[in-house]
């Protein structure tokens, strides 16, 4: 059955844990697509995929280009798009006519968007008034890296207090789940206990909802992995092991096809 908004609603009520990984191809979703229950089409591309040095540089065209392909691979999952910076942040209007491009061109079921109150809950009210699904993101929100850095967030009173009501303010403009991005384990569980939609961690400690990863640090591809991700092997090795049997035997004449 594919995964729904109702469904990920269901896994908040039970109480059942929501898995969540981020692709930027077509092989990626379909290894993904049967394994998960979110597949978001993150703007970390811009750094796994594109080699920028942090999200800022990505565009919207490029985030439509990827998710289009990463579309073509998902049969059950439910697929999230990020709107990347200055896609959503200059006005509402503009906002809405990013996310509709990214509903109507890429096949995504929802897009998600950085920040809090007021500008971005006033956003996802205007968005989910017209039919389209908003997850919300707060604590390190990697769009603002040149104001915050890559800090864990919410560590004095008043950070605290802002990212639980940005994350409040969030759900009743109308967003679907949000994500808390490395934030103190006991300000998640705060979180997560007062909010009835889905909360989604990433270095927040494990009882949000539900947990997401950048899959090219799951996988151990990436050069530098955050010390709050995690990685389940190390394909880079195992990569650069292949490529180069491969390539010794070419160079010795040693390679049968």
């Amino acid at each position: 059955m594919p995964v729904t908004l109702n469904s990920l609603q269901t896994a908040k009520e039970q109480k059942r844990p929501i898995v969540a990984l981020t692709a930027w191809d077509f092989t990626l979703a379909t290894l993904l697509d049967e394994l998960v229950d979110i597949v978001m089409v993150g703007d970390s591309l811009a750094m796994v995929a594109l080699g920028h040095r942090n999200t800022l540089p990505i565009t919207l065209d490029e985030m439509i280009h990827h998710a289009c392909a990463v579309s073509r691979g998902i049969k059950k999952a439910f697929l999230v798009c990020d709107l990347p910076f200055l896609s959503y942040q200059e006005s509402i209007s503009v906002a809405i006519h990013s996310a509709g491009r990214i509903l109507k061109e890429t096949g995504a079921q929802a897009v998600k968007l950085e920040g809090g109150y007021p500008m971005m809950a006033e956003t996802v009210a205007s968005l989910t008034s017209i039919g389209i699904p908003v997850m919300g993101h707060v604590g390190l929100t990697p769009q603002s890296v040149n104001l915050l850095g890559y800090r864990q967030q919410g560590r004095t009173e008043a950070q605290s207090q802002r990212i639980l009501l940005e994350a409040m303010a969030l759900e009743s403009a109308g967003a679907f789940a949000v994500v808390l991005e490395h934030i103190p384990v006991e300000l998640a569980d705060t979180i997560t206990g007062k909010l009835t939609i889905p909360t989604i961690g990433i270095g927040a400690g494990p009882n949000c909802d539900g947990q997401i990863l950048v899959t090219a640090d799951l996988l151990g591809l990436s050069e530098k992995i955050p010390p709050f991700a995690k990685s389940y092997l190390n394909l880079r090795e195992l990569i650069s092991q292949a490529v180069g049997e491969y390539a010794a035997q070419v160079r010795e004449g040693k390679y049968i096809s």
